[in-house]
């Protein structure tokens, strides 16, 4: 149990204080608690000696009435810090993940599923907030009840007090095996709950195609299994913890059958007046309130437990290395020396050269596959070349700090993502500080004002998750006017004209002219009239930049890039006929 308690004082850090509080303020309830029995004596006592007198009375009003007083504001300070430190705990911990996410590798959203990482962010970190503080103060808080019950047993008589002491160390060890055999389960039940979050979303987020390939009895059936293997784990854990909790209740009515014999057989016998055997009798029904309460809640403890376990994956994320440079970059060239990358050990660009100047426009072509949007992450470091070096203004990335880094790039991607909030919020991602007249100019430099202010709620219009509540263009539109407002110097397209129709095309194609002004540009593009424009084009194909020059220069060459333009031409003049 002390393991538990160690672990669970660790996580809370900040919170410690608040716990420490909630702690001291449970033992004091416990002392005020005990006070009721001594105006409970002390009246007995009155009443069997024949001198009972209004004095008394009031003197045992008083002792109830500051017993009743502390118990009411201990209760409520307990209360008020073991929530402040549940809800904060949980908070600090979400930041920090937040915090941790924001500096790794991509590679992470591969090694950790979203299910793993939302039912840690949702589920155990709930399960931290809700239980672990009020779980230690009840269980810290029923202990120390019981033990200033059976110290004071001990005052009036040694005897009882051993039978109490027994009592209560049979029920600790009765507890402490319980608490063992919840081990094997409830890891396994943290695991099973992972796993459920991760096919509930899975279903959630994949409903469209579910339904359109009649997927909908697989995926239930798959959906089914999960919650019933939570289910099934969650009455094993609890059928395996019943016969201890059955024999705590045996141990505890033992314990009072002897208190209650000894107390009588003591008053016969004249050890003890009738006054201190009632007191003991009613000890004796109390004495285990507290053990009781705590001792069913430790398997909800465990389970705290493992929710702590499962969060203490944040210490096996390792943060990619930052570093110092933090002024303002003047010199916006990007260049690559001999990098190479591979990921899941499959080689994805090798020995990769060139030189992208500032203010100047590169187009990225190629195959499919050939590593195109690879290209692009590494520039923003979305991960570490595994060899070779990539310089933004003749230093090499890695030496920048992230946030400094990524100030001075914008990216708008093919599939573009919205969050749950406003249009201006969406498009203020760009800048949080943006005034909305700037929100507006971005706007309308992005050709989406028009359709915005013909929304019900024009700029505070609440996009679903995603942005599914607007077409492919107008998300795609929302996303060129984050990239203004942000006005970074460096600007990355990956393939964000595909597949948008011939009228959003030509607002964008006006979007994007008033995004790339004096800005160094790198589009992964697919339609001709923007490659042909490019200052420089770049070719990949199997790992490698093959070709690399102007359009006019690359068709006249007659390699792989005259290939791709010409099936590139004749699939964008193919039309349907009659």
């Amino acid at each position: 149990m002390t393991a538990i308690f160690k672990k669970i004082w660790n996580f809370s850090e900040e919170e410690q204080g608040n716990i420490k509080k909630s702690v001291i303020a449970g033992f004091f309830h416990a002392l005020f608690n005990s006070l009721q029995f001594a105006a409970i004596y002390y009246m007995l006592v009155e009443i069997f000696s024949g001198t009972i007198s209004y004095q008394a009375i009031f003197i045992s009003f008083v002792i109830l009435f500051v017993s009743l007083i502390g118990k009411i504001l201990t209760q409520k300070i307990s209360q008020m810090n073991q929530t402040h430190a549940g809800y904060f705990m949980a908070a600090h911990k979400r930041m920090e993940i937040g915090e941790k996410i924001k500096k790794v590798p991509m590679g992470f959203f591969s090694d950790y599923s979203l299910g793993r990482l939302t039912s840690i962010a949702t589920t155990s970190l709930s399960l931290v907030e809700q239980w672990i503080p009020m779980l230690l103060v009840l269980v810290l808080g029923g202990t120390l009840n019981t033990l200033v019950f059976v110290a004071g047993i001990f005052i009036f008589n040694y005897k009882i007090g051993l039978i109490a002491s027994l009592g209560v160390l049979v029920f600790f060890i009765v507890t402490s095996l319980m608490q063992k055999k919840s081990i094997s389960n409830s890891s396994k039940i943290a695991k099973t709950q992972e796993n459920l979050t991760k096919n509930v979303l899975s279903t959630i987020q994949g409903m469209q195609v579910i339904k359109s390939y009649n997927l909908d009895g697989e995926n239930n059936e798959q959906l089914d299994k999960s919650i019933k293997d939570t289910s099934n784990l969650l009455l094993k854990l609890e059928k395996s913890l019943t016969p201890y909790t059955v024999i705590q209740r045996i141990v505890v009515g033992i314990t009072i059958v002897a208190m209650i014999f000894v107390s009588v057989k003591l008053n016969i016998y004249g050890e003890l007046v009738l006054a201190e055997t009632i007191m003991m009798i009613m000890a004796s029904f109390v004495i285990f309130e507290g053990l009781i309460g705590a001792g069913s809640n430790m398997a909800i403890l465990r389970a705290a437990e493992n929710a702590i376990d499962s969060v203490g994956f944040i210490n096996e994320i390792h943060d990619m290395k930052e570093g110092s440079i933090s002024t303002p970059i003047i010199n916006y060239d990007i260049e690559f020396k001999n990098v190479s990358f591979s990921y899941d050990e499959r080689e994805i660009l090798k020995e990769v050269f060139c030189l992208i100047k500032e203010k100047s426009m590169t187009a990225i072509v190629g195959p499919s596959g050939s590593g195109k949007t690879t290209f692009c992450n590494l520039i923003a470091r979305f991960w570490d070349v595994d060899s070779g070096e990539i310089l933004i203004g003749g230093k090499n990335i890695k030496d920048y700090r992230i946030e400094n880094l990524m100030d001075s790039i914008s990216m708008v991607f093919q599939d573009v993502y919205l969050f749950e909030d406003t249009i201006e919020n969406n498009i203020k991602f760009g800048n949080p500080n943006a005034r909305k007249d700037e929100v507006i100019a971005a706007a309308k430099k992005a050709q989406c004002h028009d359709f915005i202010m013909g929304l019900q709620d024009q700029y505070q219009t609440i996009i679903g998750e995603g942005g599914t509540s607007l077409s492919g263009g107008e998300k795609q539109r929302i996303s060129i006017a984050r990239a203004i407002i942000k006005d970074a110097p460096i600007i990355m397209f990956d393939e964000a004209t595909a597949n948008i129709d011939p009228e959003n095309e030509d607002k964008l194609k006006d979007a994007i002219e008033s995004l790339t002004q004096d800005k160094t540009v790198i589009m992964i593009a697919h339609r001709l009239k923007t490659i042909r424009n490019a200052d420089q084009i770049l070719v990949l194909n199997k790992r490698r930049i093959v070709e690399r020059g102007s359009h006019k220069t690359l068709m006249e060459h007659g390699g792989l890039y005259k290939d791709l333009m010409n099936a590139k031409y004749i699939s964008e003049s193919w039309k349907l006929t009659n």
